[in-house]
This record gives C-alpha cells, sequence and structure tokens, in this order.
C-alpha cells in the first residue's frame, strides 16, 4: 500500500472524504425527517418520497460528466465548484417554502455534488497500488457506506433538538472545512486531457432516459401503471433515449462514455451488483424510518438512534475486508456480504408491532456488516483489471449504478408498499362479517366496537395499521429476493492474482 504520511497527503484524504461523507449523508439525513415535512409541505408520504428521489436521480443523471469536467476544467477545481455549489444549494433546501422549491433545490444539490464521490475514489486509486486497491477502497468506503448509514441518526437528533430544516444548515460548516481542505490540498491530475470533445447527444440521452424512467416509476403507482398515457409515454421515452444513447457511444468517435469499458468483465459485472447495494442501502433507509414512527411508535429521536448501529456493523466489515482481501478469494467475501443482508432482511421481514429495540439494533447490525464486506472486495476487482485511463469514467460509472439502483429501489418498494397494502386491506377486511368471534367479543367493549360509528372508525384505523405493517413486511421480503437473486452473478467476476504488498 502506498504509505501516505506527508501532512498534505494526510490533509487531501480526510478533506476528500469529509465531502464524499457529506453527500451520501444527505441521501438519507432527510428520510427521518420526511415524516416532519410532510406536515409542513400539506404533501402525501410518495409526494414527500420525491425529497429523496430528486436527489439521487439529479446525481445519477450528473455523475456520467465527472470524467469529462475533471479533464476539461481540473480535478481541483471541479472538486471546488462541486463543494461551494453543494454548500449553497444544501442551504437554499433548509429554507424552501413550499415542496416545490424543495424538490428544485434537491435537483440543483444532486447535481453539484455528484462529482464528489468519482472524484474521491479516482483519487484514492491514484494513491494506492492494483495490489492494495482493497484498503484503498475500504478507506474510500468509509465515506461512501458511513454517510447513508449514519444519516438518519443524525438527522432524527437535528429535528428533535432543532428544526428539520437543520439536516441542511449542518452541511454550511462541514463544508466549508472540507472545502478549505481541498483548496489546499488537491492538485491537478497531469495526465488530463483538457481538449476532449463533450458529446452532449450521448448525455442528452442517457439524462432524458434516465430521467423519463425515474418520472415513470415514481407516479406509475399513483397513475395506474400502464393503464395510463403518461405512463407509457414515460416508459417509451426512457427506451427510445436509452437505445439512442447505445447507438451514439457505439458510433461517435470519441463518445460521452467509451464503450470498450465494459469489455473488463470484473467492472461491468461490478456495475450490476452496485446497483443492488444502491437499491437494498437506500430503500431501506428510506423505509425504515416512517416503518419505525408511524408503525412502532418510536419518536423521531430514537428511531434514528436506533439505526445507528447499523453503521458500526459497516465499520467493523470495513476494517476486518481491508485486511482479508488479497488473502481471501474477494468473491467469496463478497457471496458472504450478500448472505449476511438476505439474513437481515428475512430477519425483518418477520417484523410485528411488537418488535423490540434490540431486534431492530440486530437485523440493522447484521445488514451494515454485509454491506462492507460486499462493498470492499467488489470495488476492488472493480478497478483491479480496468486500464487506468478509464478509471475516471470508470468511477463514475460506477457510482451512477448504485444511484440508479438507490433510486429504482426508492421508487419501488415506496409504490409496492402501497399496492400491498391496498392487497393487505382488501383481505383483512373479509374478516370483518358477524361470524368472526373476535369481532364479536368487541361488541360493547367501547374500544372497536362495530356497533356504532366511532367504534368503526377505531376498527378501521386498526385495518388499516396492520394493513401498512404487512405491506412493509412483503416489501422486505422482496428486497430480501433482489438479494437472493444478485448471488450468481459473483460467479461471472474473475478472480485476481494480486497479492497484498
Amino acid at each position: 500500500m502506498t504509505t501516505i504520511r506527508t501532512p498534505r497527503h494526510v490533509l487531501m484524504m480526510s478533506s476528500i472524504m469529509l465531502a464524499t461523507v457529506l453527500y451520501t449523508l444527505d441521501s438519507t439525513i432527510a428520510a427521518v425527517a420526511l415524516p416532519h415535512m410532510q406536515g409542513s409541505f400539506s404533501a402525501t408520504q410518495e409526494q414527500v418520497a420525491w425529497v429523496l428521489t430528486s436527489y439521487i436521480v439529479s446525481s445519477a443523471i450528473m455523475t456520467p460528466m465527472a470524467g469529462y469536467l475533471s479533464d476539461r476544467i481540473g480535478r481541483r477545481w471541479l472538486f471546488l465548484v462541486s463543494v461551494s455549489g453543494f454548500i449553497m444549494t444544501s442551504m437554499a433546501c433548509g429554507l424552501a417554502v413550499n415542496l416545490e422549491e424543495m424538490v428544485i433545490f434537491r435537483i440543483l444539490q444532486g447535481a453539484f455534488g455528484a462529482p464528489l464521490i468519482p472524484l474521491s475514489q479516482t483519487t484514492v486509486l491514484d494513491a494506492y497500488t492494483p495490489a492494495t486497491y482493497g484498503r484503498g477502497m475500504a478507506v474510500f468506503g468509509v465515506g461512501v457506506m458511513l454517510g447513508p448509514i449514519v444519516g438518519p441518526t443524525l438527522g432524527g437528533w437535528l429535528t428533535e433538538v432543532f428544526d428539520w430544516r437543520w439536516v441542511f444548515f449542518i452541511n454550511l460548516p462541514l463544508g466549508l472545512l472540507a472545502l478549505l481542505g481541498i483548496h489546499l490540498s488537491v492538485r491537478d491530475n497531469p495526465a488530463e486531457d483538457r481538449g476532449r470533445p463533450f458529446d452532449f447527444a450521448g448525455f442528452a440521452f442517457l439524462g432524458i432516459s434516465i430521467g423519463a424512467l425515474q418520472l415513470m416509476l415514481d407516479r406509475g403507482n399513483s397513475l395506474s401503471w400502464f393503464q395510463s398515457t403518461e405512463i407509457q409515454i414515460e416508459a417509451l421515452v426512457a427506451a427510445v433515449c436509452f437505445y439512442m444513447f447505445v447507438v451514439q457511444i457505439f458510433t461517435r468517435d470519441r463518445p460521452f462514455i467509451d464503450p470498450h469499458i465494459f469489455r473488463d468483465r470484473n467492472f461491468s459485472m461490478s456495475l450490476l451488483l452496485s446497483f443492488v447495494i444502491g437499491f437494498n442501502l437506500m430503500a431501506t433507509m428510506a423505509m425504515l424510518p416512517p416503518f419505525m414512527q408511524n408503525q412502532l411508535g418510536y419518536p423521531v429521536l430514537i428511531t434514528g438512534w436506533l439505526l445507528a448501529p447499523r453503521g458500526v456493523g459497516t465499520m467493523i466489515s470495513m476494517a476486518l475486508v481491508g485486511r482479508l482481501v488479497g488473502r481471501i478469494d474477494p468473491r467469496l467475501l463478497i457471496v458472504f456480504g450478500l448472505v449476511c443482508m438476505a439474513g437481515s432482511l428475512w430477519q425483518m421481514s418477520l417484523f410485528d408491532h411488537n418488535t423490540t429495540p434490540a431486534l431492530l439494533v440486530q437485523t440493522g447490525v447484521l445488514q451494515g456488516f454485509g454491506m462492507g464486506f460486499m462493498f470492499v472486495p467488489m470495488s476492488s476487482m472493480a478497478f483491479s483489471t480496468l486500464e487506468p485511463r478509464y478509471r475516471a469514467d470508470g468511477s463514475g460509472l460506477y457510482s451512477l449504478g448504485r444511484n440508479i439502483g438507490s433510486s429504482v429501489g426508492i421508487s419501488i418498494l415506496m409504490g409496492a408498499l402501497a399496492v400491498y397494502a391496498r392487497q393487505n386491506r382488501e383481505q383483512l377486511v373479509t374478516h370483518i362479517n358477524p361470524f368472526n368471534p373476535l369481532l364479536n367479543a368487541l361488541e360493547g367493549s367501547g374500544i372497536a366496537d362495530p356497533g356504532n360509528l366511532q367504534g368503526l372508525e377505531v376498527l378501521n384505523q386498526m385495518v388499516q395499521q396492520e394493513a401498512v405493517m404487512l405491506g412493509y413486511l412483503d416489501d422486505f421480503r422482496l428486497m430480501m429476493l433482489v438479494t437472493l437473486i444478485a448471488m450468481p452473478l459473483v460467479l461471472t467476476l474473475r478472480p485476481v492474482s494480486h497479492r497484498p504488498a
């Protein structure tokens, strides 16, 4: 491993990791405050979910631009512009007065923050040799994985003690600290291609395709999916633009993304696995806060603290796996991580209204532990065989895969939750009849007496709450299924021959 001892290198690594943590933190820090934003903006649960998905979609569209912008204006200047813009848009989010403003500012915040992960990953890769990429990715993974996991805890504390707007205001002091460190320590890469032309058509096709797909996923449930003309149009636009993007990159001399990068099997398969990480991590972080607050009755501060141990599991696993990569087949480590993740989701699918804090912590630690075991060896294998000239674009695509997985996961699972809840309610109401002995026992109890209007209202609320609870459990089972399906992809990875230095 390249030893980083000079003060400038220490400052550089600390600053870019802080910037990475801030960017990834904002993908989930708002999740725990969503119920409060929902009340402030008078929005539905599906509408307020755009506070999360707009940020992720904007990041997904702009992430592939990182390689080109780095070549054009330099890594150092792109770092400074991204962090500065991220700080300003964070303040604007905290000052938003309605949902429309919030979504617009979150889009801008995601656009400015999008280059931070690819730039940080490229910088870390440059500081390590191919034989020690595992340890380098363990360092990088601290920023990428810790931010989304710590976000709900910090967001819960800020929301409870101050106000939900402070989940965005907190970026100002930390962002200025990262900006100063980057200004003093980061230097441009001398190999940058300042004359690289910009393939605007390729970028536009990809961006429109991603945006149309996300819009279709977010609005599909409320519009009855393909029974709606709007959903049909969005699906057609997404498919046609993606096809045009593929044609563009294979026919242009210097395309937006060089298709030769996908010849590296490890990199291509790792993209798919990064999609699974994003799908499960972000969807879990988006679903657990409202589940714990609305179904289990935990206050926002306690919800945040119960989610914190998930980060402990990730930190422990990254500390372990950074030393194991190169000594144990990375594919075995990835499979172990997937097994841990599937096991935690199986446990979560057995939750009920009496779920204890201990079980919530246990499942969180197990899932975080599995995430760390997946991320580090997967990132190491993705870049160990990739040609150095593709490193900047590869970092952008790798982040893109995780971002798309995140946005798709949140949209699909939030939509599935509404569908599952509706189906469960339809099944539950069939048991409300005069022949149900449990229902007859409530008659005259004064609690949920079906013999009067007040009792019927209470009974309706009980049925709805139980239907939503079962919907969450169905979602957890769906995530477990996605995790199990991803396991065969690990077999397609090619083992690398590097040995630790």
